[in-house]
């Protein structure tokens, strides 16, 4: 019988790895989403607070998100090889839609702090456990 020897060793938290990899799928599944739903419906959106007013042009926000949607999604398919260039475009592109969603506070709260709380827990499990996947799909080294 063989031992495997990897640099690094395979835990339980792979899963959490392959998690933001669906999760990334999914965030790319709504933000697309919300983007055709801005691209097809009224041209502005408007917020009004006590003394504030919060225009929001759609259709800029509709291409972004169809945009950012469209990264996350190859994003997460990429990430389940494990790759190293996956993963940094992962964590970039999930901070980047943590970003996005801040601005959209005001219009979604419970939705924004929802999609950014998903963008913090994919952002930990692919830069604290990312490691782990690689080592998981890695071929078993024989020993003669």
């Amino acid at each position: 019988m063989s031992t495997v020897h990897h640099p690094v060793a395979s835990t339980g938290w792979t899963g959490w790895v392959r998690f933001a990899g669906v999760i990334l799928i999914i965030n790319g599944v709504f933000s697309g989403l919300q983007g055709l739903v801005a691209l097809t419906g009224p041209d502005t959106y408007y917020l009004s607070t006590p003394g504030t007013l919060f225009l929001f042009d759609a259709k800029g926000w509709g291409w972004w998100n169809l945009a950012i949607g469209v990264f996350l999604i190859l994003t997460g398919v990429a990430l389940f090889s494990g790759a190293t260039w996956a993963r940094v475009v992962g964590v970039i592109v999930a901070g980047i839609s943590a970003i996005g969603q801040l601005m959209l506070i005001p219009l979604q709260p419970w939705w924004a702090f929802i999609v950014i709380a998903m963008n913090v827990l994919i952002i930990y499990a692919i830069i604290a456990h990312g490691e782990e996947l690689k080592a998981e799909q890695a071929p078993p080294a024989s020993t003669p």
